[in-house]
This record gives C-alpha cells, sequence and structure tokens, in this order.
C-alpha cells in the first residue's frame, strides 16, 4: 500500500482529484479521467456492480445526457473515474458499457489497474479491472482482497466512518505498522484525523461480510 505520508505525490486538488499517471507512464499507457457534474434526470436502472455496489454513492457514475463513446447512446449516467489505455478516447462511458466489457474491449483498456488484486483467478481479476467502475483517489487506485475473492469498495471515509467497523480500523492500522509507521502516538494521530486530507478507501468482503481498508493520502 502506499504510505499516507507521501505528501510530494499529490497530482491534483481536492475538489478534482486525478490519480496518479505513475502506472500509465510506466506502461506506456495514456492516462485517462473524466470530470464530475450534476446532469439530468435518471433514465434507467443502473447496471448492478458486484465488486462497486453503488458506484453513485462513490462518484464514480453520475447523472449526465453525454453520449457513450463506446455504443453512441446517450443513457442518462455517465462513469468519471479512471481508464487506462494506449488509445485516445475522446468521450466518456455509459455504466453499461462497462458492466458487458464492451468500453474495455473496443478501447483496449483496463478502469483499474491489477495491483493488490494477487491470488485471485482470472475470472475476477477480468471483471474487477475490465467491468467494474474504478474509483477517485489521490494515489494509483487499487483494489483489496478478502477470502480468495475481491472485495466490493464501498467509498471513501474519514475517521468515524471507518470507526464504526473496528476490523478495518484495526486492519489498517496493523497495515501502517508493517509499512514502517513505528510511533503509536503519530500514527494513531493520523488515524483520528482521517477525512481532514488523508481518508481510508473501505471495502466489503463479498464472501464473509469483512470490512478492511487502505489509507490514501496527498
Amino acid at each position: 500500500m502506499h504510505c499516507p505520508r507521501s505528501a510530494s505525490r499529490c497530482l491534483a486538488r481536492r475538489r478534482r482529484r486525478r490519480p496518479s499517471v505513475r502506472l500509465c507512464r510506466a506502461r506506456g499507457l495514456r492516462w485517462t479521467s473524466f470530470l464530475r457534474w450534476s446532469g439530468s434526470e435518471m433514465s434507467a436502472a443502473l447496471p448492478v456492480f458486484r465488486y462497486h455496489p453503488d458506484p453513485v454513492a462513490s462518484g464514480s457514475i453520475r447523472e449526465g445526457a453525454e453520449t457513450c463513446v463506446c455504443c453512441e447512446r446517450s443513457t442518462g449516467w455517465i462513469y468519471t473515474a479512471t481508464f487506462y489505455t494506449a488509445q485516445d478516447v475522446d468521450g466518456q462511458f455509459c455504466p453499461w458499457c462497462i458492466a458487458d466489457g464492451s468500453a474495455a474491449a473496443r478501447f483496449e483498456g483496463e478502469f483499474t489497474d491489477s495491483y493488490g488484486l494477487a491470488g485471485v483467478s482470472e475470472e475476477i481479476l477480468e471483471h474487477v479491472t475490465r467491468r467494474t467502475p474504478g474509483f477517485h483517489a489521490w494515489q494509483d487506485p487499487h483494489w483489496l482482497v478478502h477470502c480468495d475473492d475481491a472485495a466490493a469498495f464501498v467509498g471513501e471515509v474519514g475517521h468515524t466512518e471507518l470507526a464504526a467497523h473496528p476490523e478495518a480500523l484495526d486492519q489498517l492500522r496493523t497495515d501502517l505498522r508493517l509499512g514502517g509507521w513505528h510511533d503509536a502516538s503519530q500514527l494513531e494521530s493520523f488515524l483520528t484525523h482521517l477525512g481532514q486530507g488523508a481518508s481510508a478507501m473501505l471495502f466489503r468482503c463479498t464472501v464473509c461480510g469483512t470490512h478492511l481498508a487502505y489509507a490514501d493520502a496527498s
């Protein structure tokens, strides 16, 4: 996981956050991200995403009248987060072209990097990286794994929301210690102030329901 103290890696303002371009450059890919805004009335029910069950609440999908660059239809909903590809993508995707894999197939890209998904099956890897909406983060977004399955992304949270899931808070504390954060008082201060600059990305195991998280900061 990324150390929450890497402040020099900030790539955008808080209200218009962009993921890191380091991954794209390392793989020779072009970074693409779409901004969000409040749009039109809902025109259709959204597809179900097993690993990102509420992409509207997380900010990855918003209402909008734009035409999807893949299916060339205006569905009333538009994707706003990351897509990694070597191609030029002059437009935005609708949720349906993400869910059925057509957007990733047509533009030969991924919505999320496979980092963190070690140990899952190829089917799960394909589902998360090519058929699941990504999410906004300061650092490179990545998925967490539990019970040999990718976890479901819940959203970005602060300390209050994270404390409602003690197992996730304890797991994050342990991960930060293993990552080299040995000053207990500084660590607890960091955790207590999550939501005030730094935040936690909260996930839920699709098998046992356990919550887990990683820290994200500018």
